[in-house]
């Protein structure tokens, strides 16, 4: 599961996802009409458990609201998640390391996850392989879902990447390969681009989606908002699960690579995984009785994973047990714990960009990077009150899990973060707002004042220091221009003056004063002209 960040398409007002159904054949994704908004004929039992298992507006944030609202006419009430899946993708061929046998894992899904009014897609593959070792499962979470390979070592091998990943059609045919042991197609573009080339097989599974850094044509393009190593859920039926050692869980919790398999032999220091199990472990049903013995779970945040007793019937059911949940509730609550942190990470970026586009100088650019901060506290707001939850679920396993993930993924804390930095940006705005407000009626004040002088005079009784009311009408006029251009002018000035002059009446205002002082405020006023 991977979280990207969109892009705006350019001269367009349609949502991402709008672009990417318009594409028609010559995008390979098509969008999912899903259980609940689809034939009833294909919502069966284990939909309606997922359905449950959540609360009312957890409920509405991934389902919408039913068929009987959509057809009285109401706006925007089915689900704000999008999907889109492409099934040309059967198969994929890895190996792990160099000289290994390849490994073939079927495709279950390759979907994309779009969101209402958050310009974030995330990427969810799922595949599965029977009659696996432990230490070929370790390899593959470890190795698989990586971007990029991190390195090299000397003899020019990608590091901590699987050696070889093939794409494989429905008829077997390759439609693509990792370029991870190009080591200088790597390096060439973080010299040019600065930012990191995403591999070959992982660009052609996004397409027509295309990186932001890229020479590709595309409208949709996208950024990396979180690590390289995408987040990963994993579910094991073994033969038995406890003969699996603490180093075993360690390392499948930890997502760290198969290692040292000598007995007693840690990922890590003894001291780091001293509190492993209150840490990282569910153990509720690690019992030998119940529906399903012997079932664990374990969560870092970047990963959870399930682990049972292949011989139980229910951690193996489809439809009701353990691997339902797995692929229903588990998967929607990991969804949205990385949804939540991809988007605040987003806006996060987007307050950083507006600031190093600003140029105080500039005031085109100090009114974009106003509106920029206005729009990203507007959509801090709307994110808030849809997509922002403490609790989903009052199911006791779905919530443990739920506050596992949160928990490790410190989302509390980055909410806190991001709207503490989007309402001190915000603060800053008002603040210059009523400061240029201030100065706008100081202004006003001192022209005011010194207006009021003149017309006070020419005004005092009615008095009329030219009496015209009998002349021409191009006499009149000539006399209008000849008192109109200066008033003009004059009022100009005594606004240029206007800080100097608010300066002069403060200082006239102050009895503590001399005379011989409050002239000199006066005669500042044209001494501060000069020496600005």
């Amino acid at each position: 599961m991977w979280p990207l960040r969109l892009m705006p398409v350019a001269g367009s007002q349609k949502a991402p996802w709008e672009v990417l159904r318009d594409m028609g054949d010559s995008s390979p994704w098509r969008e999912v009409v899903d259980e609940y908004t689809g034939d009833r004929s294909n919502f069966h039992e284990r939909h309606y458990q997922e359905f449950t298992a959540f609360l009312p507006y957890v409920q509405r944030f991934l389902y919408g609201e039913g068929r009987l609202y959509r057809q009285a006419g109401e706006v925007q009430t089915g689900s704000p998640m999008r999907v889109f899946r492409r099934r040309d993708i059967a198969r994929v061929r890895t190996v792990a390391r160099p000289g290994d046998a390849p490994l073939t894992l079927e495709i279950v899904h390759a979907d994309l996850y779009f969101f209402f009014d958050v310009d974030l897609v995330l990427l969810n593959l799922e595949v599965s392989a029977d009659d696996i070792s432990l230490g070929q499962a370790q390899e593959l979470l470890y190795r698989f879902g990586r971007a990029y390979p991190a390195g090299w070592d000397a003899d020019g091998q990608a590091q901590h990447c699987l050696a070889s990943v093939e794409w494989l059609g429905v008829d077997g045919q390759v439609l693509a390969r990792s370029d991870a042991q190009q080591r200088e197609l790597f390096l060439a573009h973080v010299s040019e681009h600065r930012a990191p080339r995403i591999a070959a097989h992982w660009a052609f599974m996004l397409g027509p989606l295309v990186s932001d850094h890229s020479l590709e044509p595309g409208l949709l393009r996208f950024r990396q908002i979180e690590f390289y190593r995408m987040a990963l859920m994993g579910y094991l039926a073994l033969d038995n699960p406890r003969a699996l050692s603490r180093a075993d869980f360690a390392r499948l919790a930890l997502v760290t690579d198969a290692g040292d398999t000598r007995p007693g032999a840690l990922p890590s220091a003894a001291d780091h995984l001293q509190d492993f199990e209150q840490r990282f472990c569910y153990d509720r049903f690690w019992v030998d009785t119940g529906a399903a013995p012997n079932t664990r779970y374990l969560c870092s945040g970047h990963s959870l994973i399930v682990i049972g007793d292949s011989g139980s019937h229910f951690f193996g059911c489809r439809d009701r047990g353990v691997l339902a949940q797995f692929r229903h509730q588990h998967f929607l609550l990991f969804l949205i714990a990385h949804f939540q942190k991809a988007a605040l990470l987003m806006l996060s970026d987007r307050l950083v960009e507006a600031l190093m586009r600003l140029d105080v100088g500039n005031p085109a650019s100090v009114r974009r990077f106003k509106r920029a901060i206005r729009d990203s506290f507007a959509g801090f707001l709307r994110f808030t009150h849809r997509y922002w939850f403490h609790e989903i679920s009052q199911q006791a396993h779905v919530k443990a899990l739920w506050h596992l993930c949160a928990d490790h993924l410190e989302l509390d804390a980055l909410y806190a973060e991001v709207k503490e930095r989007i309402a001190d940006m915000n603060s800053y705005l008002d603040a210059d707002s009523l400061r240029r407000q201030a100065n706008t009626v100081v202004r006003l004040t001192v022209v005011t004042i010194f207006g009021l002088i003149g017309t006070v005079t020419t005004g005092f009784l009615g008095m009329n220091l030219l009496s015209e009311a009998d002349a021409s009408p191009l006499r009149k006029l000539v006399i209008f221009m000849v008192v109109f251009v200066p008033t003009i002018v004059l009022t100009f000035y005594t606004m240029a003056k206007s800080k100097g002059l608010s300066d002069f009446l403060d200082a006239l205002s102050d009895e503590g004063l001399t005379t011989w002082q409050k002239l000199k405020a006066l005669a500042a006023v044209w001494r501060r002209a000069d020496s600005d």
